[in-house]
């Protein structure tokens, strides 16, 4: 069943440079590593870029399974390195490794996915599937970016930039019947 979903467009989604529908031909899912919905959407509203645009996925859905678009799927969104001209970001508001986010003793995401939450994000890659004719892959944040940084409390360790959405992420349960392909790190195939 695809979920109902809820337009808050971010200020800049018009600003964002437009796409055909056939462009997109891959989800990347991510979690807010945020405590809330309230303050992942604080984050998103941050300019950040010279285009008055900052970092955000399309999709977001909250822990009780409520999905939200800040950005149209025909506009590219700041979400992944080097993958967004291709991609649809969806989060998952999770803590993932908040508020520590490189403490290298703090690299554990324990907060589950909610049964709700996985529903909704499996209606909604049902509903982008019919959206977006050339949707054919799924990978996660972390599998794209495998960036490392230095840690927050060990500048000579590193630690990975991006861990999401994580290993309590179910991919299974997630994209059983979406007819999508997860793909690894590395680049896309062509």
């Amino acid at each position: 069943m695809q979920p109902l979903v809820h337009d808050h467009l971010l200020p800049y989604a018009d600003r964002l440079p437009e796409r055909p529908a056939a462009a997109v031909e891959l989800v990347v899912i991510h979690c807010t590593e945020l405590p809330d919905l309230a303050t992942a959407r604080e984050y998103g509203e941050r300019v950040l870029y010279d285009g008055g645009a900052g970092n955000s996925g399309h999709y977001y859905i909250d822990r009780d399974g409520t999905v939200w678009r800040y950005v149209p799927g025909t506009r590219v969104a700041h979400h992944v390195r080097g993958h967004n001209e291709r991609s649809i970001g969806i989060e998952l508001v999770n803590r993932g490794r908040y508020p520590d986010w490189f403490d290298s003793r703090r690299q554990t995401m324990s907060e589950p996915y909610p049964a709700g939450q996985i529903a909704a994000l499996r209606g909604l890659l049902a509903r982008l599937r019919a959206e977006f004719p050339n949707l054919a892959m799924v990978a996660g944040h972390e599998d794209l970016d495998t960036a490392r940084v230095p840690a927050s409390d060990d500048p000579s360790l590193e630690v990975p930039r991006k861990l999401d959405p994580g290993p309590l992420f179910p991919w299974e349960d997630a994209l059983a019947g979406s007819g999508l392909r997860r793909i690894g790190a590395g680049p896309l195939p062509l």
